[in-house]
């Protein structure tokens, strides 16, 4: 079982969903997310049952948010390039990545779920500082994650005609097709 694939499953990324999430504004406010939906999973311990609202708001926006923003009209943002290189790393079967991009995928992202550990200890707690510390502790591990995979994409523009469309900001080429380039 590949956790990267799940969550792009889960999330139900498309092309057209994936393009529109290059878009800065997506990545950006994903990440200013992160505390209104912390507090949002933290009112369970203030206002009980009450807490669903603000959890079904802060969820369907994490839901919604790669979706909401036009695609961009460049790929040469942080942001963007963050998010095509996941799209090469999701694809790393069909097109191989450097050995040490993949590394630092893996311990990102046991960074992230180690943080979220903590987090979710503090949350069963009701430790609030533990809980908030792991959250956003989990956030900063994905932001290095976003990092190191616009490092990936950097390596990774030119090796398929797909990569090579979107890195021309091209968002109409899927993976799959073979553009002439």
């Amino acid at each position: 079982m590949d956790i990267f694939k799940s969550a792009e499953a889960l999330m139900g990324m498309t092309d057209t969903a994936w393009a529109r999430h290059a878009n800065p504004w997506s990545v950006y406010t994903r990440f200013a997310a992160s505390v209104p939906t912390f507090l949002a999973l933290w009112s369970a311990h203030w206002i009980g049952w009450w807490s669903l609202a603000p959890i079904i708001v802060a969820f369907g926006w994490i839901y919604i948010n790669p979706r909401f923003f036009k695609p961009p009209s460049t790929a040469e943002s942080w942001a963007a390039r963050g998010v095509l290189g996941e799209r090469a790393f999701l694809n790393r079967k069909q097109v191989p990545i450097p050995r040490e991009h993949l590394r630092f995928a893996w311990t990102t992202t046991g960074l992230s779920g180690l943080f979220m550990a903590i987090g979710v200890w503090g949350y069963i707690q009701g430790e609030f500082w533990a809980a908030f510390a792991g959250w956003h502790a989990s956030v900063l591990a994905k932001a290095w994650f976003v990092d190191r995979m616009a490092w990936l994409w950097d390596a990774m523009k030119d090796r398929h005609p797909a990569y090579a469309a979107w890195a021309g900001a091209d968002w109409t080429v899927p993976f799959g097709a073979k553009t002439g380039r």
